[in-house]
């Protein structure tokens, strides 16, 4: 079976079956042309809230899927490849962040939405890397507790200085690999590019930007943007889907290092097993955890995020 026999497959069986694919920025094109919804975490979260459709299957990572079932606990879920984590995401558990806040109970936990389901219940309030800013700067405590990525906590502090903001070490592997060595060469390279690239990389790579943001926001600031060149600093996906939407700019990765392993591992085969109902794993939470996690994210929400 060929790529376009087997997405044509894909696409009639999810008309018949009642599903609604939502497919990560970051996962591979093939994939991402099948699906109902493309973007990022919680945004494909809350698009999967209002669709009609009963089953949802994510082509992403485990907390994504995890999200979707939070935020539509009635739906069926699907990750469509059950390896497919977050190091991220699973870098901090319930117990250690639950020890932290007894050694800082003044602080108020804000955690990353890149977070599993269960460490979300012991949080006060979750944000995006694009409402991070935002929403910390409305939070009525001056003293926070940002987890688990240190360096989007890091941007957030530079961004709001009157607060006081605890770190602690963790976060995304590969947005963390970049240095300001790998900038000064891929400038070097494309001398007339901007740079673009997400606040999960280090302070070192983030103050040579000339935009900083969220995926969405990298991708939606090079489609408008009257520039014809740009470094892409987030996963190396970014690049090549750019490339195919705006065939007439030039889009350079940071760096070949950027990929993240864990996105590639669904595969379009993946997805068509899924549809077929005999692959992927069904996300299955306990009603206390969908509650207890659901209260930060409302939080969120309510915080204008």
């Amino acid at each position: 079976m060929t790529i376009k026999e087997m997405q044509e497959q894909i696409l009639r069986l999810k008309k018949e079956k009642d599903i609604c694919i939502l497919a990560h920025s970051y996962v591979a094109r093939e994939i991402i042309e099948t699906a109902d919804f493309t973007g990022d975490s919680f945004q494909l979260s809350v698009l999967a809230e209002t669709a009609p459709q009963k089953t949802v299957i994510m082509c992403g990572v485990r907390f994504m899927a995890e999200t979707v079932k939070i935020l539509s606990p009635e739906k069926t879920v699907i990750l469509s490849n059950p390896v497919a984590g977050c190091p991220m995401a699973e870098q901090m558990d319930k117990q250690l962040i639950s020890q932290v806040k007894k050694e800082y109970p003044d602080y108020t936990v804000v955690a990353y939405v890149n977070t599993t389901a269960a460490l979300k219940t012991v949080c006060d309030v979750c944000v995006t890397s694009s409402s991070a800013v935002k929403i910390v700067s409305k939070i009525d405590n001056d003293k926070i507790l940002f987890i688990p990525d240190c360096n989007l906590g890091a941007y957030v502090a530079g961004q709001l200085p009157e607060k006081k903001i605890k770190l602690l070490n963790g976060g995304c592997p590969i947005h963390a690999r970049m240095t300001e060595k790998d900038v000064k060469a891929a400038k070097a390279l494309h001398p007339d590019a901007l740079l673009l690239v997400h606040p999960e990389c280090r302070p070192e790579v983030v103050k040579n930007a000339d935009f900083i943001g969220s995926t969405s926001a990298i991708m939606n600031y090079a489609k408008q943007s009257d520039a014809r060149e740009f470094i892409i600093g987030t996963e190396i996906s970014i690049a090549e889907h750019l490339q195919y939407e705006c065939p007439e700019k030039r889009f350079y990765p940071l760096s070949k290092e950027l990929i993240c392993s864990n996105m590639k591992a669904t595969t379009l085969v993946d997805l068509y097993d899924c549809v077929l109902g005999r692959g992927g794993e069904e996300i299955k939470l306990d009603e206390q955890t969908v509650r207890n996690a659901r209260k930060c994210i409302d939080m969120m929400i309510k915080l204008g995020g």
